[in-house]
Formats: C-alpha cells, structure tokens, sequence
C-alpha cells in the first residue's frame, strides 16, 4: 500500500500515513474550505489501510488549530484505532500541544476520554512548532 502524504497549505494540515511502519501524523491547521475534498482522501486511505493493519500504530497529532468539521473526522479516525486495539494490535495516539495552549491539551483530554486506545500527551514550545 502507498504511503498518503499531502503537504499543507494555510487551511489544511500535514498528513503523513505510512502503512508499513505504521506511524500517522496530522500537523498544522486543519480549518479547510471544502471540507470533502480534503478528507475524502484521507479517510478512504484509512479505511482501505484497515483491511491489512500492520501490527503497531502510532497516531501523531500536532494541531494547531482545527475546525468542527475536522474534529468530526479526526474523532472518526481515532475510533477507527479502536477496532485496532480491539482485534489485539498496538496502537496508541500522541497528541502534541503547544504547552501554553490549555485549550487544544483539554481537547486531547476529551478526545482521550472517548476512545480506548492510549494516549500520549507531549506538550512542546512554541517555537519547535514553527521551525518543524
């Protein structure tokens, strides 16, 4: 299967899937305008990578911003990790944050909250998000 990687863009985020090694990342601001025709593509890749799982997932989250819409799919994607854990894989998500922005780690927290697989809170400067 064929890695995903979509570069960013002021409106969307970074999204690096890798089907072999098994590490997912989604970094950057995800407040698209046409919310389909940004994560149609990302949401069918996962669901055709769920046909053939490799055995250890590691889901990076590194958002700065993201928008309703996007949370609706993000939350997909981490239920989808369920299933994974589930049927005896490893999978576990990072949530990366700025470390004063309380609000996007209380979001993780929610996020935690609603899915089974564990989390990993790594709080990070505000610089090392920019030159990354």
């Amino acid at each position: 299967m064929d890695k995903l990687l979509i570069q960013d863009t002021a409106q969307t985020p970074f999204v690096s899937f890798d089907a072999q090694s098994g590490v997912m990342e989604i970094k950057g601001r995800a407040i698209p305008d046409d919310e389909d025709a940004f994560w149609l593509p990302v949401l069918s890749w996962f669901e055709e990578f769920m046909l053939q799982p490799c055995d250890s997932v590691t889901f990076r989250l590194n958002l700065e911003y993201f928008n309703i819409s996007s949370s609706k799919r993000i939350l997909f994607l981490l239920y989808k990790l369920n299933e994974l854990v589930k049927d005896g894989k490893n999978a576990k998500i990072e949530w990366h944050y700025k470390g004063s922005d309380l609000d996007m780690y209380e979001v993780g927290q929610d996020y935690a909250y609603m899915v089974k697989v564990p989390f990993e809170f790594v709080p990070h400067e505000e610089y090392e998000f920019a030159m990354a």
